[in-house]
């Protein structure tokens, strides 16, 4: 069965327009006929469609359940966005159906890309969570200063993988089963020295993604499946 994305379901018993159409036209569902929705947060609902309208589909629920914890850790990848947004696209689609829960797009000193639209990339988010029939859509920050976002609160492993030479362990042989994890991806053109340096001091750890020099979206994409592999209780 197709899966809806309905974010205001438990107060607003109908599907937005987009859902809407998809489910009326392209599907041609009509009344009477089941859907599944999820709200974004976790919740999966089981509807039967009430009205079906020339541009609003009413429907009513009759059944909700929590979907299953599907890792038992929080990832948040901070990726400065690749001149060629198709790649930067890709990226959130593939991070969404392997399993992430924040996606942050970072403005860097050698950012190709210094602005971004975020509407695009939350249609991908959702996308790629139906897809992967998952009930919980990633939290998407737009462009955010590297130097602000560094000094964020964030309660767990802190990480950064950059190209410089120096000592840096791959993940694996530094983390921990379990443990929330928020990981730094530069540019095309790496990270500078001194945001290099900047980081560490705010507790982010070096580290290396293998011997491979790798594109930014495939470096980001390698990390998020890594910590999934790292912890074996995951679904993925």
């Amino acid at each position: 069965m197709h899966l809806f994305y309905a974010p205001d379901i438990a107060v607003r018993p109908c599907l937005p327009e987009e859902e809407a159409k998809h489910a009326l036209k392209t599907l041609r569902l009509s009344e009477g006929d089941g859907l599944v929705l999820t709200d974004g947060q976790g919740f999966f609902y089981k509807a039967v469609i009430s009205h079906a309208g020339p541009k609003r589909c009413e429907v009513a629920v009759v059944e909700q359940w929590k979907q299953p914890d599907l890792w038992d850790f929080y990832l948040h990848i901070a990726v400065a966005p690749t001149k060629n947004i198709d790649r930067m696209e890709w990226f959130c689609e593939k991070a969404t159906e392997i399993g992430i829960n924040a996606i942050t797009c970072l403005l860097t000193s050698h950012s190709e890309r210094r602005e971004i639209k975020t509407g695009r990339l939350e249609k991908i988010l959702v996308s790629g969570m139906k897809q992967s029939h998952k009930a919980t859509l990633p939290h998407l920050t737009g462009m955010t200063d590297f130097r602000d976002f560094i000094q964020q609160p964030f309660e767990g492993r802190k990480f950064i993988a950059h190209c410089e030479e120096g000592k840096k362990l791959l993940i694996g042989q530094t983390y921990r089963r379990g443990e929330h994890a928020l990981v730094l991806i530069g540019p095309e053109g790496d990270f500078s020295p001194e945001e290099i340096s900047l980081a560490v001091e705010q507790g982010f750890e070096p580290v290396s993604l293998g011997k491979s020099r790798l594109r930014t979206e495939t470096a980001a994409l390698v990390a998020c499946h890594t910590f999934h592999v790292l912890n074996p209780s995951s679904s993925v």
